[in-house]
């Protein structure tokens, strides 16, 4: 294999060539590209789910009720959470329930213990600490959790679930602790009625629908530029498209490019946890998970913020302009571009 930096996981033939990759990799850019992460605070999703309304309406669909009464309903997501590498929750209280709803491109079965500490923060915050001690009931919103899943894994079903008990190390017929995560597949041809009854998610899922048709033919950046191009034409979240549009090209480059990565990752642990049992040594095990782990992890950083930006350059946005979007500065863009590879 050539000495050259990787940045596109289209250019790996042989999966056994991930490691190696890695290698060269992390030789050419450490010491030299910044390892700057912004603190995401949005996805697309939240974005498009950011007003009360909106959120109502949705509330609405997944429940099969017709509230109209916006003003009940109480967003109280938490800001800068620790539990999640991108913020992708939405959390509010209407009708004494507490809703947290997340979005998900890539199945993860561990959201069931994500919410535990993310409803347990939530209630914390709700609840005054003298009333745990006092003798009297304290009321609390019946808390739900929803995911929405728009992956390109086909063996997800319309309607699953996730539940906390399948982590239990020892299996209970009925565990004492329990969470269970509705997950809606929101894919083509999947939860017909409920896009039906909400516009906003109809409009949201033909959005991410027309980026991968496009980015079949194109760059993520060029899919991306095109397919809000064709959203506004067709008035499929027309306003917000063209309010937001600088931050959605972002946010959708990146998430794309992050779903991608996430694949990547999977595929660097399969191989060592491969290498190792072909080796036979508990050392060689460790080793090949502990590098996997952290070369993915410093990569995957790398990586992404290398495709978001060479995007970005290649759609004429200014370093002002990238670097106001980004949330780096304007010399750490420099750096980048320094660096990044501008051939297709």
């Amino acid at each position: 294999m050539s000495n050259k930096n990787i940045t596109n996981i289209e250019d790996i033939e042989d999966i056994k060539d991930i490691k190696e990759i890695n290698r060269i990799n992390m030789i050419n850019n450490q010491e030299k590209l910044p390892l700057t992460r912004r603190n995401y605070k949005d996805t697309v999703f939240r974005m498009v789910f950011s007003k009360p309304e909106d959120l109502l309406s949705l509330y609405n669909a997944v429940n099969g009720t017709d509230y109209t009464n916006v003003a009940d309903l109480e967003i109280n997501t938490l800001e800068n959470a620790i539990y999640m590498s991108m913020k992708n929750d939405i959390s509010f209280i209407f009708d004494f329930e507490l809703n947290i709803y997340e979005h998900q491109s890539t199945k993860n079965c561990n959201i069931p213990l994500r919410n535990l500490f993310y409803v347990s923060h939530l209630l914390e915050k709700t609840v005054k600490g003298e009333a745990l001690y006092s003798s009297r009931p304290v009321s609390i919103p019946t808390p739900k959790f929803v995911v929405f899943y728009n992956g390109i894994d086909n063996g997800v079903s319309e309607v699953s679930e996730y539940r906390l008990s399948s982590l239990y190390q020892k299996q209970e017929v009925e565990p004492e602790l329990e969470l269970v995560v509705k997950v809606l597949n929101i894919n083509a041809e999947m939860n017909y009625t409920i896009k039906e009854h909400c516009k906003k998610l109809k409009d949201y899922c033909t959005y991410v629908e027309k980026i991968r048709e496009y980015k079949r033919d194109m760059s993520t950046g060029k899919a991306v530029e095109s397919a809000i191009d064709y959203c506004i034409a067709n008035d499929i979240l027309k306003d917000f498209l063209r309010d937001q549009r600088a931050e959605v090209t972002y946010m959708s480059i990146f998430e794309f490019n992050e779903e991608e990565m996430e694949r990547y990752r999977r595929a660097e642990k399969e191989v060592a946890r491969a290498e190792g049992l072909e080796e036979g040594r508990e050392e060689g095990r460790a080793e090949g998970r502990a590098e996997g782990r952290e070369e993915g992890i410093q990569e995957g950083f790398r990586q992404s913020h290398e495709l978001v930006i060479k995007n970005l350059i290649q759609m004429e946005f200014s370093v002002e302009k990238i670097s106001d979007i980004v949330g780096m500065t304007p010399d750490e863009i420099k750096e980048y571009i320094d660096l990044i590879p501008m051939g297709k």
